[in-house]
């Protein structure tokens, strides 16, 4: 107990200093506020870009791609492989008694982005006429929706935000000929709202392709997936790769988030390595303003350990205070913008557990750079700190 009190003597003494040297203790202030501030604006692109991807799966819905392959733009279900997958069991059906089944094409569009103007992709989906049963989370919130046999798409509300030349009315360009696009929707921010969709035979005939990419399902229960997925691995016309909706679009978004990471972590640390220096210079420049402070405490019975843990204290608040202030920062300018990442718009995300990591990654910075000083102040001989003063 009495070496707690000691701890809190000590530390409010060296807190009481600082308005004596702002100066060097802005420099640890802001070092930290830009490092935890550039690591969290990057890491909310990461936290978006999952939630977007996260929130376009589903638990009763499988995706079928054909077999070895990761993602549908490199997939090709044939049109009697998609009807046999039709059939299988486990797929729950509509009011009408047809299986809530959509056989799927997918092609891009060149477009510019309205933020720069540069050239960029728009994903164009073709759908089955049961897409919009399997995904009721789309809904048309202006305009028409397509006619099948027209050269007609309908738009997501990301994709138009961000993307020049998709507002209702537009024609976007393919190498066939121009699509009109005559309505808007929306898909709780999903993956699917950075999309344009279309009918899919009519988008294969125009392209002049006669495969699908992928079949999504809607299974009457989730538990029902593995035996769907064994129908179609056992049945020997097939050639697929059965998975639930939610592990693909987590497969999908696993490169970017990794990637994501090491860039918030490669840059953060970077800057956090001029902070670090920061604190260290800062609180060696503490220790020596406190030198016959410090000397007196010692010379009246304060331990060495209590100094160390004040002037890490010390160190460690200042951190805090600039994480803090870098999480504020970064809150402020990116939390629920949008972003294109490749082909996707994704809202940014500041996370409170992006606001924990910002917290901890400064905490360690500041612990770095107090841990010396610290020490000198510690091992300083009380005597020659009191003739020096």
């Amino acid at each position: 107990m009495d070496e707690i009190r000691q701890i809190v003597a000590v530390t409010w003494m060296g807190l009481r200093t600082i308005p004596d040297r702002i100066g060097t203790s802005l420099v640890i202030v802001i070092g930290m506020a830009c490092a935890v501030g550039a690591l969290i604006s990057i890491l909310s692109l990461s936290a978006g870009f999952t939630r977007t991807m996260a929130n376009a799966g589903r638990p009763n819905r499988a995706i079928v791609l054909s077999q070895g392959s990761v993602s549908e733009a490199i997939s090709g279900i044939s049109r009697s492989e998609a009807a046999t997958i039709t059939d299988a069991p486990g797929i729950q059906k509509g009011a009408d008694g047809k299986p809530i089944v959509s056989a799927e094409y997918v092609t891009y569009a060149a477009v510019n982005r309205k933020s720069d103007e540069r050239d960029a992709f728009a994903t164009i989906r073709g759908v089955g006429p049961e897409a919009f049963a399997l995904r009721p989370e789309i809904k048309l919130v202006s305009g028409r929706m397509f006619r099948p046999g027209k050269h007609e798409l309908i738009v997501g509300k990301a994709a138009q935000s961000q993307f020049v030349g998709l507002a209702e009315g537009d024609e976007i360009s393919l190498p066939t000929g121009d699509w009109t696009v005559t309505g808007t929707f929306e898909s709780d921010g999903d993956a699917n709202e950075s999309e344009l969709i279309g009918d899919a035979a009519t988008l294969l005939s125009a392209l002049r392709q006669n495969v699908y990419m992928s079949v999504t399902v809607q299974l009457e229960s989730p538990d029902l997936f593995t035996s769907f997925k064994e129908a179609l691995m056992s049945n020997p016309t097939l050639e697929v790769d059965v998975m639930r909706e939610t592990d693909y679009y987590a497969a999908q978004s696993k490169f970017f988030n990794i990637l994501l990471t090491i860039i918030a972590y490669a840059i953060g640390g970077t800057m956090g390595l001029g902070a670090t220096f920061g604190a260290l210079n800062a609180m060696y420049t503490a220790v020596s303003t406190r030198i016959m402070e410090i000397a007196t405490l010692r010379a009246i019975g304060f331990r060495g350990g209590t100094v160390v843990t004040s002037v890490l204290v010390e160190s460690l608040l200042l951190a805090i205070a600039g994480a803090l202030i870098g999480a504020a920062v970064a809150w402020i300018a990116f939390n629920g913008n949008n972003h294109v990442l490749d082909r996707w718009v994704i809202r940014l995300a500041v996370t409170p557990e992006l606001v924990g990591r910002g917290i901890l990654f400064a905490c360690v910075l500041g612990l770095l750079g107090g841990m010396f000083p610290a020490l000198r102040a510690a091992r300083l001989p009380v005597a020659e700190a009191l003739r020096a003063t």
